[in-house]
């Protein structure tokens, strides 16, 4: 991360058309025309002569700059309610409400997650509260920056109590060295509404979503996807969007870990004016999921380019990565994203330093291929450029066979993995699934219906693309 690179801390990932505006007007009075997103739900820029306090001070929202990398975002999967599988209480309200609770700026990693969602990542905080069966209660996974492995706190957290356990924290977790000791500390100091963790918390199996276009958001309304694949976000097209979005009564604009951003509550009859707005502006929807399943560090072009030339070598050799995210790492060892497949890149010996020599790199990726799992597996060490494409591909090929194969997946890392289907066709557009053994209910089609006798009026009842945009396919292999 380059040294000048300063933060505005979107809490959750979940601002307002109003406030998101009032930002871009201060960060153009900086003299900025873009802005990255970043992977903890943030707004990163450059900042190398205006001041801070200056830039502030415009603000109508309060709005502070972050310069000191100690305090970190809070990440939730507010972007995902609603539009993915949700656990059952768990609503796009119960998130705004934690969120508004907290007073404090953590420099703990706090993450506060569905676990029937892929999107945003479950256990890549320090702090990791998800939502358990039981309503408004919590599971609670711990790793913090001193310990070498995480676990579970011993109760379930109730929602009004997660800001002040998490200060409670920040004030204690320094002399803190393993979870019996953080309990009783915890006891001792702060009371709360516990509740006894009748099972342990098993993560379902999800396959990577696709996150982009306008998709429909039950019979009236629409959410909107949009992913630029160098991550940056043109200011005066996000305030002009902004301006869109309070003319049509849109209320929420959210962040996600994968450096996009998703707009829900669209209203149908705002539609046609915002695929207007899109199409003037020349706004590309419906990338790939080649180019959109990918971490890469900010404002490094050499780490973009080796995203670009896999990308390439993917789409040449026509392999299909559905499913799998992969992330790009310059330093060994150092593994915050929580993508699938992790290509780092090795340090050069000092004693070669001052010569040409091209670098290698490691290709790793987590057990089952699911970042939930928490275990990374070494597939190769040392490799040129050159070969990562074809090694990537190789475990591509290993994802898709393993898929749906319980083997130990549940003993070993506790996730629940569904089983595969065989006759599948999939929307090309957003690459929803037609499953002939569940039909489609949402359009009175019973289960059991061959795709090619349902009629040739039928849409996608995602994303509205016509029959003829679904091909069969074999997503997933048993």
């Amino acid at each position: 991360m380059n040294d000048d690179l300063h933060r505005i801390l979107i809490k959750g990932g979940v601002t307002s058309p109003g406030e998101l505006k009032d930002i871009i007007t201060m960060l153009e009075s900086a003299g900025l025309t873009s802005v990255n997103f970043g992977s903890r739900q943030d707004i990163l820029f450059p900042l190398k002569d205006a001041k801070e306090e200056q830039l502030e001070s415009i603000s109508k929202f309060n709005t502070d700059i972050i310069a000191n990398r100690s305090f970190q975002n809070i990440v939730s999967s507010y972007v995902s309610a609603d539009i993915f599988d949700m656990t059952h209480w768990l609503k796009g309200s119960t998130y705004l409400y934690i969120l508004e609770g907290f007073d404090f700026l953590p420099k703990l990693k706090i993450n506060i997650t569905d676990p029937r969602q892929r999107l945003v990542p479950i256990f890549s905080g320090n702090l990791n509260f998800i939502a358990s069966e039981q309503e408004d209660y919590w599971y609670l996974n711990i790793k913090l920056p001193h310990w070498k492995s995480s676990a579970f706190y011993p109760v379930l957290i109730y929602s009004w109590d997660i800001n002040s356990i998490s200060k409670q924290f920040e004030e204690i977790y320094e002399d803190i060295t393993d979870i019996d000791e953080l309990f009783f500390v915890m006891n001792k100091n702060l009371e709360t509404n516990n509740k006894t963790m009748e099972k342990e918390l098993k993560v379902p199996f999800q396959t990577f979503p696709y996150y982009e276009g306008m998709n429909r958001l039950g019979s009236d309304m629409y959410w909107l996807g949009l992913y630029w694949r160098n991550n940056k976000y043109d200011l005066s097209f996000l305030k002009e969007f902004c301006g869109f979005c309070l003319d049509n009564s849109i209320g929420k604009i959210c962040i996600t870990p994968w450096k996009s951003f998703v707009v829900k509550g669209i209203k149908k009859s705002s539609r046609p004016a915002l695929e207007r707005f899109l199409g003037k502006r020349g706004i590309n929807v419906r990338h790939s999921q080649l180019e959109m399943n990918w971490h890469v560090p900010i404002d490094d072009g050499e780490a973009l380019e080796l995203k670009k030339y896999l990308v390439r070598s993917f789409d040449q050799n026509d392999i299909s990565t559905y499913g799998l995210t992969f992330g790009i790492s310059n330093e060994v060892g150092k593994r915050s994203h929580f993508a699938s497949v992790i290509i780092e890149k090795n340090s050069l010996p000092t004693i070669v330093k001052d010569f040409e020599v091209r670098p290698t790199y490691n290709v790793l990726h987590f057990e089952h291929f699911d970042p939930n799992s928490q275990k990374y597996i070494t597939y190769a060490q040392d490799i040129d450029k050159i070969e990562l494409p074809g090694l990537l591909m190789e475990l591509s090929k290993m994802y898709f066979e393993q898929l749906g194969r319980l083997d130990d997946a549940e003993e070993t890392t506790n996730v629940e993995v569904v089983e595969a289907k065989q006759t599948l066709f999939q929307c090309q557009d957003c690459l929803t699934v037609y499953d002939e053994s569940f039909g489609d209910a949402a359009l009175n089609i019973a289960a059991g219906t061959k795709f090619e006798d349902i009629g040739e009026d039928y849409e996608c009842p995602v994303c509205s693309a016509p029959k003829a945009k679904f091909k069969e396919t074999m997503i997933q292999m048993s």
